[in-house]
């Protein structure tokens, strides 16, 4: 009985070896797929989808036919837009040529030479200084220039007969000066110059005034070293009051910076002698009536984290100390005034008492307001003008 009986462990260990021949063979022989398996399935290069540099066919049919279709579609829409353009530039170029070959059979038959020589990019254009010392500028731009008045003006008083040129009465509109004219403006002599643009940051008790009767010290005396023209200041500021002031001698600018349907705002820093109530700053938001009519302000507020005695007031009327004159109607008397900001020009970067030339940016800002054309949204966000 003893010995017939089997080793302990011995039908387990026989059991495993019968496994493990069954696993070796069936790992030897490949497995048969079944008809129609996924596996088994062949993708032609159409049925792929490419994403990016790896390609996968883990899409279900129908989505990857829509996906082809709309790469399809995006791939016509690029195919045609790039044919218009090119259309469109055969056709700028065909109409060029043909103006080109129209002004060189006139040419011939006036028997000048109106071809034009191409400026290539990174190259300089023709100066227009140049060409003007060479064929003359007009007579209004002249006076312009000159600071008496805008073209406007200067072709009302050429057409009055007020102009000279050489001792000789020009009342022709388009009428061109060259450098060595004389030009006289009711007998006097006048030179152009160029135009200048300059900001001062006004300290008390300067007079804005080019001349002062009395001796007292005028604003003239702070930018006498800014520039070789005559410039004037464009508008005024009380003895006492402080901050932006304008010089300039392009007339045509300062006549449309005060004009009274000038919509360039001026923003003042106002302390007064007591607390601003409420009740005041409403009724100045709404609106209050002056003497010399109604005045609107474009906005006033508390300056943030100071007394209620100091406010901001934004306002485009050029009207004579209207900023003192809105609070005097109410009781309040101005201990000080500041002009912080002139249209674009704020007084970051410049100390009390300093003046800077105007960046070309800055001038045709101003031109665009002075002038009454609507400022670009984009442009009016950058200069913080809304």
């Amino acid at each position: 009985m003893e010995k017939n009986r089997a080793p302990r462990g011995g039908g387990n260990a026989s059991r495993g070896k019968r496994l493990l021949g069954k696993a070796s063979s069936s790992l030897a022989k490949p497995r048969k797929e079944a008809a129609g398996s996924s596996r088994s399935r062949k993708t032609s290069p159409e049925d792929e989808v490419k994403f990016g540099n790896r390609k996968s066919v883990f899409v279900a049919p129908e989505k990857r036919r829509r996906m082809q279709a709309e790469a399809s579609r995006e791939e016509e829409t690029i195919q045609s837009r790039h044919a218009s353009y090119q259309n469109r530039y055969q056709d700028r170029v065909r109409s060029g040529a043909n103006l080109s070959r129209k002004r060189l059979e006139l040419s011939a038959e006036q028997g000048e030479d109106l071809r034009r020589v191409p400026v290539r990019r990174g190259t300089a254009r023709p100066n227009s200084a140049k060409k003007e010392a060479e064929q003359g500028m007009r007579l209004n731009k002249f006076i312009a220039h000159s600071g008496v008045c805008s073209r406007r003006e200067a072709d009302t008083y050429i057409a009055s007969g007020s102009v000279q040129v050489n001792g000789v009465v020009v009342t022709e509109m388009g009428f061109k000066v060259k450098p060595t004219d004389q030009v006289r403006f009711d007998g006097v002599e006048l030179k152009a110059e160029k135009n200048v643009y300059i900001l001062l940051n006004k300290p008390k008790n300067y007079i804005t005034t080019t001349d002062d009767p009395q001796d007292r010290r005028t604003v003239m005396e702070l930018v006498k070293n800014a520039a070789r023209e005559r410039i004037y200041p464009v508008g005024r500021l009380d003895r006492t009051t402080m901050g932006l002031l304008l010089f300039t001698n392009d007339g045509e600018l300062a006549r449309g910076i005060m004009h009274p349907s000038s919509r360039i705002k001026k923003t003042y820093h106002v302390t007064l002698d007591k607390t601003l109530s409420t009740s005041d700053l409403g009724a100045i938001r709404t609106g209050i009536e002056l003497e010399d009519g109604p005045v609107q302000v474009d906005a006033i507020s508390y300056i943030p984290e100071a007394p209620h005695k100091e406010v901001g007031i934004e306002i485009h009327t050029g009207r004579n100390r209207i900023v003192r004159r809105i609070f005097e109607h109410l009781g309040y008397q101005v201990v000080k005034l500041d002009r912080v900001q002139l249209g674009p020009l704020t007084k970051k970067n410049l100390p009390r008492g300093q003046w800077r030339a105007l960046t070309p940016q800055e001038v045709n800002m101003l031109k665009m307001m002075a002038s009454g054309k609507k400022v670009p949204r984009d442009q009016a966000e950058e200069w913080d003008l809304e």
